[in-house]
C-alpha cells in the first residue's frame, strides 16, 4: 500500500487588532439587481467596525474617489492608513511574492496625499489580512440585501443608509462585543485625522457629470448630509435599544 504522508500543519491565522484611528479597510462587492449589476463600496473602521457603504454602477477610479470622500465625511475624519485589496485603481503591479515591491497608481497616490492617509495593499492570496472587510461584505448580503425589494438605485441606497443607522452600526458586534457606534464615539472619533478642506481635483479623470454618476445616484454631498445627520441620531437609537 502506498504510504500516506501526513499533511503539513497549516499556518496559523493570528487575529490582530488595530488601535483607534489607525486603519480603515476598503473593498467592492458585486450585487445583481433586476436592472443590472451594482458595485457596493464598503469602508469599515478597523478598530470600531463602524461601517459605511454605497452602491454604484461602476468600479473605477472616479467611483473609488467619490466613495472614499463620502466615507471620510461620514466618519468625520480620516484614518492614518487605508487597506485595499488588489485594486488596479490603487496599484498597477504587485511583485512582492517575487521579492519585488508594489507599483502604485500615481493618480491614486495624489488622492491619498490630498486626504493625508497612507494606502496599504493586501498581499495576494492572504485574504485573512482583510477579515474586517470580508465579513461585512457577507453581512451586507445576508443582513441587508437578501429578502428585500428595491425600486431603483436611489431606493437601494436610501434603504442602505437606514440599515446602517438602525442595525449595522448599532448592533453588538460579534468580535468586539460592543456596538460599533458606541466604540467609535468613545475611542476613535477624536483621534481621526482632520478632513481635507476640499475634494481632490484629479489631473486625469473627467468631471463627475461626464461619467453619468450623478443622475443615477445622490451626489456625495447630499448623501453625506443625510448620513451625518443620522450619526447624530444614533444616541436616540441606542437609548431605545438599551
Amino acid at each position: 500500500m502506498k504510504a500516506v504522508r501526513p499533511k503539513p500543519p497549516e499556518e496559523p491565522v493570528v487575529r490582530f487588532e488595530t488601535p483607534p484611528g489607525k486603519q480603515a479597510q476598503v473593498d467592492f462587492g458585486k450585487f445583481r439587481l433586476p436592472w443590472g449589476m451594482r458595485n457596493c463600496l464598503l469602508v469599515v473602521l478597523s478598530y470600531s467596525r463602524l461601517l459605511w457603504m454605497t452602491f454604484y454602477r461602476r468600479q473605477d477610479m472616479r467611483t473609488l474617489f467619490l466613495g472614499l470622500e463620502s466615507a471620510f465625511l461620514f466618519f468625520g475624519g480620516v484614518t492614518e492608513e487605508v487597506l485595499f485589496d488588489q485594486m488596479r485603481t490603487v496599484i498597477t503591479r504587485d511583485d512582492r511574492l517575487q521579492g519585488g515591491g508594489l507599483v502604485k497608481n500615481a493618480e491614486f497616490q495624489r488622492f491619498a496625499a490630498h486626504w493625508n492617509f497612507t494606502p496599504r495593499v493586501c498581499r495576494p492570496y492572504r485574504a485573512q489580512t482583510k477579515g474586517k472587510i470580508e465579513r461585512p461584505i457577507r453581512y451586507v448580503r445576508s443582513g441587508f440585501f437578501y429578502g428585500r425589494e428595491f425600486l431603483n438605485d436611489a431606493d437601494l441606497n436610501q434603504q442602505g443608509i437606514l440599515w446602517l443607522d438602525r442595525e449595522a452600526n448599532v448592533r453588538v458586534h460579534y468580535t468586539t462585543k460592543e456596538r460599533p457606534y458606541e466604540r467609535f464615539i468613545r475611542d476613535e472619533q477624536a483621534v481621526l485625522r482632520p478632513l481635507a478642506a476640499r475634494p481632490c481635483s484629479s489631473l486625469v479623470l473627467p468631471p463627475q457629470m461626464e461619467l453619468g454618476l450623478v443622475p443615477s445616484f445622490p451626489s456625495h454631498r447630499q448623501a453625506i448630509a443625510v448620513e451625518r445627520r443620522s450619526l447624530s441620531e444614533y444616541d436616540g437609537l441606542l437609548g431605545g435599544a438599551s
